[in-house]
């Protein structure tokens, strides 16, 4: 009933695995990749006739982590996987960008590609498998597609390249000094196609080396694929790429004068308008059988690729007048906002964030449910591109693809330079609000986002500064790498190469590939010239500020940590949770306990914290021998005083240590309720607390001696 295709290879420490013929047969293209026990379906189908009128290639990439893969239950009340996770929508965007530059030119049919996770066995990411089953899936299923891709992670620990480390190391990056990267790299059999990397202040020539590492990696697997398709591949789907030469003629006679003339303009609004200008004009020259073509925008942007591309190719200025290393003027700004804890606005040529940090406690930390597990985070970092930051009119909704895998490229040059959660307890949140675009808001983003937690008191190891790189690569071999690139340079170049990192190395690179020519070399350049832009950046950021603010925001909250034995967790939380909820009520600030024993008190009220801890403090100390304690009598009887003198501990203060004289009752001179300075003389043999009142000064609270008059 199956023709069941199977191929197999030891792939570092692991087996790699590719099975087709036996699930989803009506797909065009259906691959299981299973590495150790993580397995992930790959479904390829695609339209066998374009919709009538489409202008643009239409793939669409879904990634889906069943919880059943690890044998889970999806938590809260809807008990069942809904939209996606995070995790999701930025794997689908991994498998995405690699693959998208390689279908065959011309192509526009739809091509719908879907990743379910079936298995995860904790240690091997689904991501990395998911983009290897997708790339054989496509491969064998007759979509004109010039791969197949590989892919690998890298991370860099003791000085050493590793090959797909496990998931519990990459989650430890943070509170890991050993382990420096993690980075995913995607390409075909020559060239590197996509890297996403999080990295802890790696030089250039160890981030080049992990792309290098991670691209020899990957040979086996692409050589395994091909080996696949060979068993496996169905026959070509018959394409040819359309032949719209004579329509690009026709396009290039009617509008190059005036697109050129378009370029030439420096403000982006004005150059848009001009260009639109210029292609109706030339639309007028057209016929209506070419107006209907769907080739008419391919043609349009062919023409706009060769006016752009030529003049830099030719050492000519770009579209604003700069070289090819020049950065846009920089405007950085702190403490705009007087109601947050810290916000800055960072403006670099016509792309301008607006950026807030706020400080919350434990409580607003965001708890993650993972396929691999449980956790919380206590650094977030959103983005938000509204319509309006590039002058036009669309619909507003919640955040997308482009949104959150922006934030997360932000998140990421980031997170490697904050405190230690021991040493800042607070939970931290960055939004940047994009109120400006023209090319590279991700970076204005991180310099925007390093700003202002550092105007909010946040003491960042280092500032952090990030820049965009692009490329013209022609067939002739010729190339130019750009700093610091525009809307339009990154729309109808072949790269788009982000860089962030303080003074002593890179904390992110991500890099998109549109073309399959890119050598050692020329990222060896972008990287140099990467490393130019960002000190350049970071020199301008200084200007408004260098390290975080000795002071809070009066509206931020202050907290305070202790620790406390584990033993007495129980004692300050209480039965039912009573007495942490009368500290609470009593002094007015917000208390977390963990189960380590670390305490977290937080109020924007310094007297707050005070009373709370000394709240806490009072149950859970002991109290010390010798030492002199403020008290209230609570009790007299014929032998002595008992004394409440320290939190809800009593002591008995004998009648013979009352006074120097002697007393046939403790209420000849006490009475209940009277204040009194005692002294810890120690425990009996039943541990009772034995209290001294007769060798206190009662005024001032000095220890007097037996020998001096009472």
């Amino acid at each position: 009933m199956f023709n069941v295709i199977r191929k197999s290879i030891q792939w570092g420490n692991e087996t790699l695995t590719l099975e087709t013929g036996k699930i989803a047969r009506q797909a065009d293209g259906s691959v299981i990749a299973t590495l150790g026990e993580t397995s992930v379906m790959a479904n390829v189908t695609f339209a066998k006739e374009p919709k009538p009128g489409q202008d643009f290639f239409p793939l669409t990439v879904h990634y889906q982590e069943k919880y059943y893969a690890a044998g889970k239950i999806p938590g809260g009340f809807f008990k069942r996987e809904a939209r996606p996770s995070e995790k999701e929508t930025l794997t689908a965007r991994l498998i995405d960008r690699p693959i998208r530059p390689l279908f065959v030119p011309g192509f526009k049919h739809e091509v719908l590609v879907m990743c379910t996770v079936l298995s995860h066995d904790l240690v091997n990411d689904p991501d990395i498998v998911a983009m290897i089953a997708t790339s054989a899936a496509l491969t064998i299923s007759g979509v004109p597609f010039m791969g197949p891709i590989g892919a690998a992670r890298v991370g860099f620990s003791n000085g050493a390249y590793v090959l797909n480390p496990e998931v519990q190391d990459m989650d430890k990056l943070r509170s890991n000094p050993e382990q420096r990267l993690d980075l995913v790299v995607a390409g075909t059999k020559d060239a590197v196609m996509m890297v996403e990397s999080e990295a802890y202040e790696l030089s250039e020539d160890e981030m080049l080396g992990a792309v290098k590492f991670g691209h020899d990696a990957m040979q086996p697997v692409i050589d395994m694929i091909i080996d696949f398709a060979e068993d496996s591949a169905k026959e070509p789907f018959d394409f040819q790429a359309p032949d719209y030469s004579a329509l690009y003629s026709k396009v290039k006679a009617a509008a190059e004068t005036q697109m050129r003339a378009a370029f030439a303009i420096k403000d982006k609004q004005e150059r848009t308008t001009a260009i639109d200008a210029a292609r109706t004009a030339a639309k007028a020259a057209l016929s209506e059988e070419e107006l209907a073509s769907p080739n008419l925008g391919s043609a349009f942007k062919k023409l706009e690729s060769s006016i752009l591309r030529g003049d830099i190719i030719n050492g000519g200025a770009r579209i604003d007048g700069r070289d090819n290393k020049t950065v846009r003027p920089i405007v950085a700004e702190v403490g705009i906002l007087p109601r947050t804890h810290g916000s800055a606005l960072f403006t670099r040529g016509e792309t301008q964030g607006l950026v807030v940090t706020t400080l919350g406690t434990g409580d607003d930390e965001q708890i993650i449910d993972a396929l691999h597990g449980n956790s919380r985070s206590n650094f977030l970092l959103h983005y938000n591109f509204p319509p309006y930051s590039v002058g036009e009119v669309g619909r507003v909704a919640g955040p997308g693809r482009r949104e959150i895998g922006h934030g997360k490229l932000a998140w990421r040059a980031l997170q490697a330079v904050l405190p230690a959660a021991t040493d800042f307890p607070y939970t931290i949140r960055v939004v940047s609000e994009i109120t400006e675009s023209n090319g590279s808001s991700s970076m204005a983003s991180v310099c925007g986002g390093s700003l202002s937690m550092m105007d909010a008191g946040v003491p960042l190891k280092a500032p952090v500064a990030g820049v965009a790189m692009g490329l013209i690569l022609e067939d002739d071999g010729r190339y130019a790498v750009l700093t610091d690139i525009l809307g339009d340079e990154d729309h109808l170049g072949d790269m788009d190469f982000k860089v962030a990192g303080t003074e002593a190395g890179i904390t992110s690179l991500q890099m998109d590939i549109k073309v399959a020519g890119i050598t050692p070399a020329i990222m060896e350049q972008a990287l140099a010239q990467a490393k130019d832009g960002r000190m350049h950046i970071l020199a301008e950021m200084a200007k408004a500020l260098t390290a975080g603010r000795q002071e809070f925001s009066a509206h931020a909250p202050r907290i305070e940590t202790m620790q406390i034995p584990t033993d007495k967790i129980r004692e300050v939380i209480g039965s039912g949770g009573k007495v942490i909820r009368e500290i609470v009520e009593v002094s007015g600030a917000k208390v977390d306990i963990n189960d380590d024993g670390i305490i977290k008190i937080a109020s924007a009220n310094a007297d707050s914290i005070k009373k709370a801890y000394d709240m806490i403090w009072s149950i859970v100390a002991e109290p010390e021998e010798g030492k002199i304690y403020t008290g209230k009598v609570v009790k007299l009887v014929d032998f002595g005083a008992f004394v409440n003198f320290f939190g809800k501990r009593d002591g008995l203060v004998h009648v013979s240590q009352i006074a120097k004289q002697r007393l046939k009752h403790p209420n000849e001179i006490l009475t209940e309720g009277q204040e009194v300075k005692v002294k810890l003389l120690g425990f009996d043999d039943r541990g009772k607390v034995r209290l001294g009142m007769r060798m206190v000064d009662q005024t001032t609270g000095a220890e007097i001696s037996d020998s001096e008059d009472a």
